[in-house]
């Protein structure tokens, strides 16, 4: 006779597996980790000393990744102010749940080690981080995707490592007027039946949301990444946020019709209001285009600026050149006191934008350059009496060509502003190796609740 198996009812569930462990570091980007049964437990949002439930999610040849459920006990830099209602879904925030001064030393610590896998500790001290004046709301800048979910329009992030929206109405690090955007979006993208882009059928016609802020004018600029070009809805869209939203200045729609991961495509147009922002930084106004990358920390970037500025002591005899110089925000600053300024970007539209903010400010000093920063340098490695080269390169650092070049053209100094330790320190022991020392080098904290952190360097010759 055939044996029957019992079918599974349509309402049962999976058991989840659960694991107890206790917590004993945290790796590079804030997440914790705790040996379990010959492999490395991975759980996001537990801090060392800390024993936790955490749910299995994957297991791997080397370690499990987990789900963060429930803390037995708690780690003494754990605070008790719940900042964020999404922590454990969205994930963008690995540290939320420490101490603000725990942060601080987290990240002090992080360029220390850096530091010292490079053999450079001995020579260097590493100062307490500069504090961000506000932990929370810093984040001037914000592209928040679009999503559907059963017919409820969503705006957030994406949880980390997918691609899965997670609706953030009230994101503690944005500052608030980009929450207030968003909600008055959401409800009218929701209104109107406003089509959203669905990635596995590629149709719909809203991507993403662009939000920048100028937190010292309180205005706003917005841009509507789309599928394809609208000239029904979205001005539409467009005159109803500026009547609800004062504050917003100008929206603007960018088309990327592509399907990768990239966020802008190469064409925007103005729907409505002003086709730029105008923000202060420290002394300098700079004029911020929809597309331009600027830093999302304004504040902190204006003390960065202010450090180069003191550090470099230039006077009105000195040339200097600003690699990766973006909008010109360095360069304006140093254009102050120099006698000559150079800014070299591989990006045409920022190349662009900085002259506009060289003349948007009167400073009559300073040329800007599109090309690659290697190949430029080379070229100037014939000049004499070049005081004061700045590098602020992506999270990759700077290449060995460029690096090279910089110690052939024997800069009276340099200074480093880096977003990444790792590639920081490799840079660094390359530097000290062609005839420079660090003089002096400060961490500075430009993202608060993450385990990001921005560190400036002084080189002399």
């Amino acid at each position: 006779m055939k044996k029957q198996t019992k079918k599974k009812s349509a309402t049962s569930h999976p058991k989840v597996e659960t694991i107890k462990i206790t917590v004993d570091s945290l790796d590079k980007d804030g997440i914790g980790l705790a040996p379990y049964e010959n492999r490395i437990a991975v759980v996001q949002g537990a801090f060392p000393g800390e024993t936790v439930v955490a749910e299995v999610e994957h297991v791997g040849r080397t370690h499990i990744f987990t789900k963060l459920r429930r803390v037995l006990r708690n780690a003494p830099q754990r605070t008790t102010n719940i900042a964020c209602k999404l922590e454990k879904e969205c994930l963008g925030c690995p540290l939320i749940g420490m101490k603000y001064p725990e942060q601080l030393l987290f990240k002090q610590q992080r360029v220390a080690e850096a530091l010292h896998q490079h053999g450079l500790l001995d020579d260097i001290q590493i100062p307490a981080v500069l504090p961000s004046e506000s932990p929370f709301g810093y984040r001037a800048s914000a592209k928040l995707a679009f999503a559907r979910k059963r017919e409820k329009v969503l705006i957030g992030l994406y949880q980390r490592g997918s691609h899965d929206v997670i609706d953030s109405p009230e994101c503690p690090v944005h500052h608030p007027l980009i929450n207030r955007i968003a909600a008055v979006v959401r409800d009218e993208v929701q209104r109107q039946r406003i089509s959203v882009y669905n990635p596995r059928h590629q149709r719909g016609l809203l991507r993403y949301l662009l939000v920048r802020v100028s937190p010292t004018s309180g205005k706003a600029l917005v841009t509507f990444v789309c599928n394809f070009r609208d000239l029904q809805q979205l001005p539409k869209l467009a005159k109803w946020l500026m009547r609800k939203v004062p504050e917003v200045i100008g929206v603007h729609q960018n088309i990327n019709s592509s399907t990768g991961n990239v966020i802008l495509g190469d064409q925007t147009w103005k729907l409505q209001g002003l086709p730029d922002l105008i923000e202060r930084i420290g002394d300098i106004r700079l004029r911020i285009a929809p597309e331009a990358f600027f830093q999302i920390n304004t504040l902190q970037a204006a003390r960065i600026y202010s450090l180069v500025r003191r550090w470099a002591q230039l006077s009105r005899n000195d040339k200097a050149i600003d690699l990766f110089c973006g909008i010109g925000g360095i360069a304006l600053h140093l254009a102050k006191d120099a006698g000559q300024v150079e800014g070299i970007e591989s990006v045409d539209e920022a190349v662009r934008n900085a002259g506009e903010n060289a003349r948007l400010n009167e400073l009559h000093n300073c040329r800007f350059t599109a090309g690659d920063a290697s190949e430029e340098l080379q070229k100037r490695c014939g000049e004499k009496n070049i005081a004061l080269v700045t590098v602020n390169p992506p999270r990759k650092g700077c290449s060995e060509d460029l690096l090279q070049a910089l110690c052939q053209l024997r800069p009276r100094q340099i200074i480093y502003v880096s977003c990444d330790p790792d590639t920081l320190a490799r840079d660094l022991k390359i530097l000290t190796d062609g005839g420079y020392r660090v003089k002096q080098l400060q961490p500075v904290d430009m993202f608060p609740q993450t385990s990001h952190i921005e560190t400036v360097v002084q080189l002399v010759r």
